[in-house]
């Protein structure tokens, strides 16, 4: 027997509407984007199906249970220290939510304005076990890896040398032919 497509949930009416965004808000915080996205799901297409979307998201910017400022903070704060991600890798997450650049560059700036990230890439290494290369393959590996969690190239390098590794970015490009 093949699979059969799923059949598309009935629209909802308003209150229907309202007691599933809080239960999706119950599940996890989200900003206004990502709540407005998983509504526009769940009702119909057109005018109608988008102004019941804005009733809700005002009647929970009313209630509180919506606050994009307060997202951003403690999103900020969580991703810094449970994860020790840099500052680049949480603004492209917080952009990816939906959140406003100027929200996410304020938060950021705030944030991050405590804190070393030299001390954030030590606490990351530590966490992730993350040993001294041995050889450019893993000191490429390691860049890579730090990169792709946020931190500068100033602050990996800095890193490098602490360890004795000489960390020019010439050196350090990847080749043309392995991008293949």
């Amino acid at each position: 027997m093949p699979f059969q497509a799923r059949k598309k949930p009935q629209p909802l009416d308003e209150p229907a509407l309202y007691q599933y965004a809080v239960a999706a808000l119950a599940r996890q915080m989200r900003t206004v984007a990502e709540l407005k996205r998983l509504m526009s799901r769940r009702v119909e297409a057109g005018e109608l199906g988008e102004s019941k979307v804005a009733a809700v998201i005002a009647r929970l910017l009313d209630q509180r249970y919506l606050d994009d400022p307060a997202f951003a903070s403690t999103y900020t704060r969580l991703r810094q220290e449970n994860q020790s991600f840099g500052k680049r890798r949480v603004q492209q997450e917080l952009t990816r939510k939906g959140l406003q650049a100027e929200l996410v560059a304020t938060t950021i700036e705030n944030a991050y304005a405590q804190v070393s990230e030299e001390e954030l890439v030590r606490q990351y290494v530590a966490r992730k076990r993350l040993v001294k290369p041995q050889d450019e393959k893993q000191t490429a590996r390691l860049i890579r890896r730090l990169v792709g969690a946020g931190f500068s190239f100033a602050v990996i390098s800095r890193l490098l040398k602490s360890w004795d590794i000489d960390c020019s970015e010439a050196d350090l490009l990847i080749p043309d032919d392995t991008l293949e």
